[in-house]
């Protein structure tokens, strides 16, 4: 009897191993054809599997899971996923520098550009001084903090990340260490309420947008409709999370309306949106709060100019705002734009999916909602007439919700169309994609049109695309098709002149690894980091 009883344990230890083994590193239909093949009954006598057997290994999958949960401080590594040896872990080759010229306006009650917010600016231009990875023997570092994503980061002046962050339940800040990535001190902030008709990861209520001021302080929206304004180091620079400053807006927001995106223009006002279209300023010196109602859904943040504009985006039209000589907040212009006759998948409104970019010469860009085919726009801003459009990516597979990236000429554009969720890329899948620059272009005539430079085939679900004015590549994340279910995740680099992919590096398998709508930030030491829905990538070559 033990000896009929060890030859069944034996060969289920085996047949365990063999397929643990050969779903990490083939990927997940290993795993779908093995418990496919327990249907079949000399299966089923060959392993003798019992309901006491099953259990036990119920428990071991169950004691691994429960470690990882314990400990989402940053001391592990994002939980591996399966498709190892299917999937390239690099490709491409080492890029040589091509410096990208693009002047932007420092705003002086923000952070230095490129450290401040998740558009780098106050013109929302997606570009930054610092340099990024070029691909030298590239090394990726992860992080796991349990179910939470870090929907925007920015870097103090000590170069340590302050991360706006959360899960299911509500948001909090981070100090986190740009070497361990383990979090230095935290900052719960109010916890999300339930918005009807949209999903968790939907809700955008105080959780996507905060910025660094140039006292290096975080100002950041609260789901109450309060705006804090708090210190990231103490007096010695050791990292802290303390609040300096509140300002109420509960008595000008109704409860059912929330505080979408904050930031401050050249005088030092504090401004913002919300999501039911009001928008206005708080004085910081006496707290006075301003409010305007645009009466349309804002779904994203905001861009601010020198000469005291501000131009916000709804889901019906795009705004040129000002403060009047009665210290009120007035609309300068308003032009309406094509928002579509649905909410198309990849986005979270109807209408307009882009935080308004403000480019040299007068400019600023946003995208419709138009079908077949969304188009990127160039409108003016004195007088907010449409300077010229240009139709991207294919019918019907069309659509953004991400910032546009400056490239000074134009502007390149991510294509989202397809991701419905973060169940759209398991078991290989993944979205159309795509990407594409266009420019301004001025004829012999003095007429100036839209043109399409590139176009790129990558195909990146969510990504906040970041240039890098040092390397003159653009840095996406991207999320590769596999026809062994892999759900692999890259950081692929574009050379911003031609739109050629210069390298890949894959930063980890499996749904985990999601970047979900967060963006990919270029610190100054070269390094790329990616909030992820489970942690922290963090990308950097090779160390000589």
């Amino acid at each position: 009897m033990r000896g009929g009883g060890s030859g069944p344990r034996f060969r289920r230890t085996i047949a365990l191993v063999a397929v643990a083994l050969l779903t990490w590193a083939l990927g997940p239909w290993v795993l779908v054809l093995a418990l496919g093949a327990l249907a079949v009954p000399r299966v089923r006598r060959w392993l003798r599997p019992t309901w006491r057997v099953l259990a036990g290994w119920a428990a071991a999958v169950a004691v691994l899971v429960g470690l990882v949960v314990v400990l989402p401080d940053g001391r592990l590594p994002v939980p591996p996923g399966v498709g190892a040896l299917v999937t390239p872990g690099y490709t491409g080759r080492p890029f040589t520098p091509q410096p990208w010229e693009l002047e932007v306006p420092q705003n002086p009650f923000l952070a230095p550009n490129g450290l401040s917010s998740m558009h780098h600016d106050a013109w929302a231009t997606d570009a930054t001084v610092h340099p990024g990875p070029l691909g030298e023997s590239p090394r990726v570092r992860t992080a796991w903090y349990g179910l939470e994503e870090c929907a925007t980061l920015a870097f103090d002046r000590h170069e340590r990340l302050v991360a706006l962050c959360g899960d299911l339940a509500g948001p909090r800040m981070h100090v986190i260490d740009p070497e361990t990535l383990r979090p230095l001190v935290t900052k719960d902030l109010p916890d999300r309420p339930d918005v009807e008709g949209k999903q968790p990861w939907e809700n955008l209520c105080a959780g996507a947008y905060f910025y660094l001021d140039a006292e290096d302080r975080a100002v950041v929206a609260t789901t109450d409709r309060r705006v804090l304004v708090v210190g990231t180091s103490d007096a010695d620079g050791d990292p802290d999370l303390t609040t300096e400053a509140t300002y109420d807006l509960s008595g000008r927001l109704p409860a059912d309306d929330c505080l979408i995106a904050v930031l401050p223009d050249w005088q030092g006002r504090i401004w913002y949106v919300s999501q039911d279209g009001r928008v206005g300023f708080v004085e910081p010196g006496s707290g006075d709060v301003t409010v305007l109602e645009l009466d349309e859904e804002v779904a994203n943040s905001f861009a601010t100019d020198v000469d005291g504009a501000v131009y916000v985006v709804t889901t019906h039209a795009l705004y040129r705002l000002e403060v009047s000589p009665a210290g009120v907040p007035r609309v300068r212009w308003r032009t309406p734009y094509d928002r579509g006759s649905r909410l198309k998948d990849g986005q979270v409104s109807q209408g307009s999916g882009t935080t308004p970019t403000i480019l040299p010469g007068g400019l600023v860009a946003i995208t419709d909602n138009a079908s077949p085919r969304m188009h990127v726009q160039l409108y003016g801003t004195r007088r907010g007439e449409l300077v010229c459009q240009e139709a991207v990516f294919a019918d019907d597979a069309s659509a953004t919700d991400n910032s546009l990236v400056s490239v000074g000429t134009g502007v390149v554009v991510e294509n989202n169309a397809g991701y419905s969720g973060p169940w759209r890329t398991v078991l290989g899948r993944t979205t159309p994609g795509g990407f594409a620059r266009v420019d301004l272009v001025t004829g012999e005539d003095g007429e100036r049109t839209c043109e399409t430079v590139w176009t790129s085939d990558v195909a990146a679900p969510t990504s906040v695309a970041k240039l890098s004015l040092a390397t003159g590549l653009l840095y996406a994340y991207e999320k590769r098709s596999s026809p062994w279910g892999a759900a692999a995740w890259y950081l692929v680099a574009i050379d911003v002149r031609t739109g050629r992919t210069a390298y890949r590096v894959r930063t980890g398998l499996g749904s985990l690894l999601n970047n979900h709508y967060s963006a990919v930030t270029l610190a100054p030491d070269g390094s790329a980091y990616v909030a992820t829905m489970a942690g922290m990538v963090r990308v950097r070559d090779r160390e000589d």
